[in-house]
């Protein structure tokens, strides 16, 4: 019996994928190698930064008919509760220090956080879109560095995730639609109100924000791939509008070369922009009320930057069922086929919900290469960042989980 629901499944390879060679131009464009180095120097230099654990689920590995299946758990990150933190923070810090300079202000990290320029950054506004955790990340970033914040959400958006971005002093506004209406009402008010928009997706015009907010993610890949006893030959990560999976790719092409890990993105059934990208050859929006337990991934439109990587460097395009989703967070949380159990979020589990349900089904199992002598490393790019959905999918409180693991 499979260990995740495979009704839903879908598989699209990416025939424009470059395999077996170095980096190319194109990625590198998009993702300098430089910017990790940068990154690495800022987020580390914050209170707090410590790398996220490594698992290693060889109970399920084995069950799944793996050779290994590690998985990098954000759960943690910062008390934030997902990767996020390292993009949106890391993007407001840069452009608050460069729209001070703009002002005859040079400003160091240091100085933001102590407060000393506390008047001029107050008069700094950045804003965002959010399906929940972005905009927890940038409304940190905005309070501990002391600008301003104003961050949309859409009619889905659960109120613990609303709360949670509250708390950190931001302006939080409620509109009709999906994420995508969202992403649009939040520029159109930045333009209106002379605010900065500090986004995890790029579109025509604005590129240079999102592309700080993936070189933050690098970080936790390239925290990944430091920890592995043995380079991976697959990576399943969670889509989105690509963001995440852009910078694990590019990442994972740095590190590894033209031996880099076959790359899978794996994506939400009511909100597969990504598959229907590389499906059509260019990218593509998908329409709808993009509802799924998978709030994080509930993206209609695919990042223009990210595309750029993902088109070069993303190999393979899932789609996985809620059903397996909540199946993948309940075997984490139950310490299943003897692993320790622990807390993953919904969005959290994408990459494995999907290694594990292409895993069962022997003709996708086939085409990516996967069996016995597979090493896969999955992203939990989060926690129960929202505990009253995490009780009401798995049953338990995160709490209760932790307990257990603990005992």
């Amino acid at each position: 019996m499979p260990l995740v629901p495979v009704s839903g499944l879908r598989h699209q390879h990416n025939p424009k994928a470059a395999t077996g060679v170095p980096v190319t131009a194109r990625v590198r464009a998009v993702m300098p190698s430089s910017g990790l180095a940068a990154a690495k120097a800022e987020i580390g230099s914050w209170p707090g930064y410590a790398p996220t654990p490594l698992r290693d689920l060889a109970g399920i590995a084995r069950a799944a008919g793996l050779g290994a299946l590690l998985y990098k758990d954000e759960g943690a990150r910062f008390g934030l509760g997902s990767f996020k933190a390292l993009g949106g923070a890391y993007a407001v810090n840069r452009l608050l220090k460069a729209e001070l300079a703009k002002r005859g202000i040079a400003a160091a990290t240091a100085d933001l956080l102590s407060g000393k320029y506390a008047e001029a950054a107050r008069a700094v506004t950045v804003t965002t879109a959010t399906d929940g955790n972005h905009g927890r990340s940038v409304a940190w970033g905005a309070h501990i560095f002391g600008c301003a914040c104003v961050v949309y959400i859409h009619g889905t958006v659960s109120p613990g995730r609303e709360r949670a971005i509250a708390a950190y002093g931001a302006q939080v506004v409620r509109v009709d639609g999906n994420y995508d209406a969202a992403v649009r009402r939040a520029a159109a008010d930045a333009e209106a109100y002379g605010r900065f928009v500090v986004s995890d997706t790029s579109y025509p015009g604005y590129m240079e924000v999102p592309r700080d907010v993936m070189q933050g993610y690098t970080v936790m890949a390239d925290e990944a791939f430091s920890a592995l006893a043995a380079p991976p030959t697959h990576i399943f990560v969670q889509g989105g509008v690509g963001a995440m999976a852009a910078a694990v790719a590019a990442q994972a092409w740095e590190a590894y070369g033209a031996a880099r890990p076959r790359i899978a993105v794996v994506e939400p059934e009511n909100a597969a922009c990504l598959l229907e990208s590389a499906a059509a050859g260019r990218p593509v929006a998908v329409g709808g009320d993009l509802e799924t337990v998978m709030a994080g991934l509930a993206c209609g439109e695919v990042s223009l930057l990210a595309w750029e990587v993902l088109e070069d460097g993303g190999d393979d395009y899932l789609v996985v069922s809620d059903a397996a989703a909540v199946a993948a967070m309940k075997l984490l949380a139950d310490g299943a086929c003897g692993d320790a159990p622990f807390v993953a979020g919904e969005s959290a589990v994408a990459g494995l919900a999907g290694c594990l349900a292409a895993a069962a089904v022997p003709a996708v199992a086939a085409a990516l290469g996967l069996g016995e002598g597979s090493r896969v490393l999955v992203f939990g790019s989060e926690g129960a960042t929202d505990p009253e959905t995490y009780a009401r999918l798995v049953g338990r409180t995160p709490q209760e989980v932790t307990a257990a693991c603990s005992a």
